[in-house]
């Protein structure tokens, strides 16, 4: 990375810290990027080219959250179906309490809890994550197998994985520690694995899921 784009990244992460810094002491909603703009010491303009929408700000990482699941399956390894790629990369994500899985503190979970406008972005992320698993699971299967299956198996692995994320944000707020959350997830997100299994190894298509 030379520097000028060094220089950028610093500025972006300033922005971004500034921003988070703002919206868990005032709120979402009340915080202006006039604000933010003061608190970082930087143009708005530069705020808003850097973040063109404002959920944009809170949710900063929201590009590695919603090509996650994706990811894990184009990167699976030679004899690794996909279900399994996904559940190995969870369970690791789950004890390095990383935020893509839902661990984000007390303090930004409640922001997001209580701000209307990041809720449903949110929703909007978990969606856009669905579509890039089912775009992944196509270059997984068979080719002859129907879109329908592809979108039915997206949307089984998606909800699980937005169950799992509700659930650790659920215990965030109720003032559990992350080991306890961890200890709880575990066999939670195995039980679900293996529903999971189930239900798609009794797809008619045979696909190998």
């Amino acid at each position: 990375m030379g520097l000028r784009e060094s220089k950028k990244q610093e500025t972006r992460q300033l922005i971004s810290d500034c921003a988070t810094r703002l919206f868990i002491e005032q709120g979402f909603e009340q915080t202006t990027i006039a604000e933010i703009a003061t608190a970082a010491r930087v143009a708005k303009k530069t705020v808003t080219n850097y973040f063109p929408r404002k959920e944009d700000l809170a949710l900063d990482h929201h590009e590695e959250f919603t090509q996650g699941l994706a990811r894990s399956v184009a990167e699976r390894g030679p004899d690794e179906t996909p279900l399994a790629a996904l559940s190995r990369t969870f369970r690791t994500a789950l004890l390095e309490h990383s935020p893509v899985v839902g661990f984000t503190g007390p303090a930004f979970a409640r922001m997001v809890a209580d701000s209307p406008t990041l809720t449903a972005r949110l929703r909007e992320l978990h969606d856009r994550r669905e579509d890039a698993l089912a775009t992944a699971l196509a270059t997984a299967v068979p080719t002859d197998t129907p879109a329908i299956a592809l979108r039915a198996a997206a949307a089984l692995i998606a909800a699980s994985d937005r169950l799992l994320f509700r659930r650790i944000q659920e215990l965030t707020l109720d003032g559990q520690t992350n080991d306890v959350i961890e200890a709880t997830l575990l066999p939670q997100a195995d039980h679900l694995r293996t529903l999971l299994a189930a239900a798609l190894a009794n797809d008619p298509t045979g696909a190998p899921w």
